[in-house]
């Protein structure tokens, strides 16, 4: 069995990607937004971080969290984001012919994918550079044509914020945005 090393720092900032069971699109069916935003909602009651950015497309998501000083247990939200996620879609997104003897002897469902990808972010210019991979990330997998035009990301909030202009990232091809604060 593997043993994988993660970042543990209080306090720290982290980049996360997260992806479906065998990359399924059901991420952007309104069951599972609706079970997600409600399981992110209620695990930030019990265990707090800061969502600096997110974006859901179809079979992944990308994320910021800001922990707490005190608290380097992102694994922890994350392993209750997707119990809650499951219980709620179960009956709508469980899909039995992908079952395998693996998901069956460690009680997982087929919506998630087992591991995520995390990131420690560094410094400003690393926060900066993730930002704006997160936002610009529907229009590199084609989904749409500007930033502005993708519903479920955090970009929309940043425009309000004025953190981004709302033509960010148009006319871009397979580039990063670079166009949030440096």
């Amino acid at each position: 069995m593997s043993h994988y090393r993660r970042a543990n720092t209080a306090g720290g900032c982290y980049f996360f990607t997260v992806v479906s069971y065998r990359r399924q699109p059901l991420m952007c069916d309104e069951i599972f937004r609706t079970a997600f935003r409600q399981a992110i909602q209620r695990i930030r009651e019990q265990h707090p971080f800061i969502v600096e950015a997110w974006v859901l497309l179809p079979d992944h998501c990308h994320a910021i969290w800001t922990l707490p000083k005190n608290d380097a247990h992102f694994a922890k939200r994350w392993q209750l984001i997707k119990q809650h996620v499951t219980q709620q879609c179960k009956h709508a997104l469980f899909n039995p012919a992908l079952m395998t003897a693996s998901k069956v002897k460690h009680q997982e469902s087929t919506i998630w994918q087992r591991r995520y990808w995390e990131h420690q972010i560094r410094d400003e210019n690393d926060f900066n550079n993730h930002m704006d991979y997160i936002h610009y990330n529907p229009v590199k997998h084609g989904l749409v044509q500007q930033v502005i035009d993708w519903p479920y990301s955090t970009f929309h909030q940043k425009v309000k914020q004025g953190i981004y202009p709302a033509n960010c990232g148009a006319g871009f091809q397979e580039q990063a945005m670079q166009c949030g604060e440096s």
